[in-house]
C-alpha cells in the first residue's frame, strides 16, 4: 500500500512539472476591450494602455509569465475565452456569481469603489469622501457610516443607471428615505444632475471620473464612503477558465506580491487618482 500511495505520489508530481514544463515558453495572451478608459483603452497606434493592461504588465513580470495584449470587443469575451482565442480576460471585470457559472476568476486586483455624487450647491451636511464602507462587513463603525450617510441623503432625488447592482443597493438601502430615478445611459443620469432635476447619483469610481474632470461636472463633488462588497461583489478580477488552475494560481501569487509592495496601490493612484484597491 505504502509502494502505490509513493507511485501515486510520484504521477502527481510528475503530472504537474509536465504542466509546468509545457507552461514553459507559452505566450500568455490576455484580452482587454480596449473601450473603458481608465481600465483600458487603445493608444493612436491601436495599443492597448490603462490600469488593467499596466496591472497585468507587473502580474506577468512577477509570475515570470510570457504575456501578450490583444483586444476583444465585450459582446462574447466570455465564450472567445473559453474556445481557447486567448488565456485571460482584464478589462475591468467584476466577479459576479453569474460569470462564475462560466468562468474562474482570480483574486480581485481592484474593488469596486461606488460613490454618490451631488450637486456642489445642495445643501448636505459635511461627509468626507475618504471613508470606507464594505457591505459584506459586519463591522459597527462601517454600519454606522451607512446609517449616517442614509440619514444625510433623506428626502433627495437620486438617479441610477437602470439593471445595475447600483440601482438594486440604493433601492434595497435607501428606498425608503430617497426617491429613485432609473436611466438608460450614464451621460443621461449626468445631464439631469446638471440641469438640478435630480440631486445626486451613485455609480462607480471609473463612471465619475471623466464627468467630475469636465466643465458640467464641476457642479458636483463625490459624497460620502467608498461602497463595496455586498450585490457589488468582491471586486474586478482576472477572467480564467475553470480548468486553468495552474495560471490562475500563477496569479493570484503575483497579485498578493503588488498588492504587499505597493505596486498595485500605485497603479490605481496614476490611473484614477484615487485608491481603488486597499480595502
Amino acid at each position: 500500500m505504502n509502494g502505490f500511495k509513493r507511485l501515486l505520489s510520484f504521477l502527481f508530481a510528475t503530472a504537474i512539472a509536465a504542466q509546468a514544463n509545457a507552461q514553459d515558453g507559452k505566450t500568455i495572451r490576455i484580452a482587454t476591450e480596449g473601450a473603458f478608459p481608465p481600465w483600458n483603452a487603445v493608444d493612436t497606434s491601436g495599443k492597448p494602455v490603462g490600469f488593467d493592461i499596466d496591472v497585468g504588465t507587473a502580474l506577468c513580470e512577477r509570475a515570470k509569465l510570457k504575456c501578450q495584449f490583444v483586444t476583444q470587443a465585450w459582446d462574447g469575451i466570455i465564450p472567445a475565452l473559453n474556445v481557447g482565442k486567448f488565456d485571460a480576460i482584464m478589462a475591468g471585470m467584476s466577479i459576479t456569481e453569474k460569470r462564475k457559472q462560466v468562468i474562474a476568476f482570480s483574486d480581485p486586483y481592484a474593488l469596486t469603489s461606488n460613490y454618490f455624487v451631488v450637486r456642489k450647491s445642495f445643501d448636505l451636511p459635511e461627509m468626507a469622501s475618504d471613508l470606507k464602507v464594505n457591505l459584506s462587513s459586519e463591522a459597527e463603525e462601517e454600519r454606522g457610516v451607512l446609517q449616517a450617510l442614509k440619514d444625510n441623503l433623506k428626502g433627495t432625488i437620486i438617479g441610477v443607471q437602470g439593471s445595475t447592482n447600483a440601482e438594486a443597493f440604493v433601492r434595497e438601502y435607501f428606498g425608503d428615505t430617497v426617491e429613485v430615478r432609473t436611466y438608460d445611459k450614464q451621460d443621461n443620469l449626468n445631464l439631469d444632475l446638471v440641469a438640478g432635476r435630480i440631486d445626486g447619483g451613485l455609480a462607480d469610481y471609473s463612471v465619475w471620473k471623466a464627468f467630475l474632470e469636465s466643465k458640467e461636472g464641476a457642479m458636483a463633488a463625490l459624497y460620502g464612503p467608498r461602497i463595496s462588497g455586498g450585490p457589488f461583489g468582491p471586486g474586478v478580477g482576472i477572467g480564467l477558465r475553470k480548468h486553468d488552475e495552474m495560471i490562475t494560481g500563477q496569479f493570484n501569487g503575483a497579485i498578493e506580491e503588488i498588492k504587499a509592495d505597493g505596486t498595485l496601490r500605485a497603479l490605481s493612484l496614476k490611473w484614477f487618482g484615487a485608491d481603488l484597491v486597499s480595502n
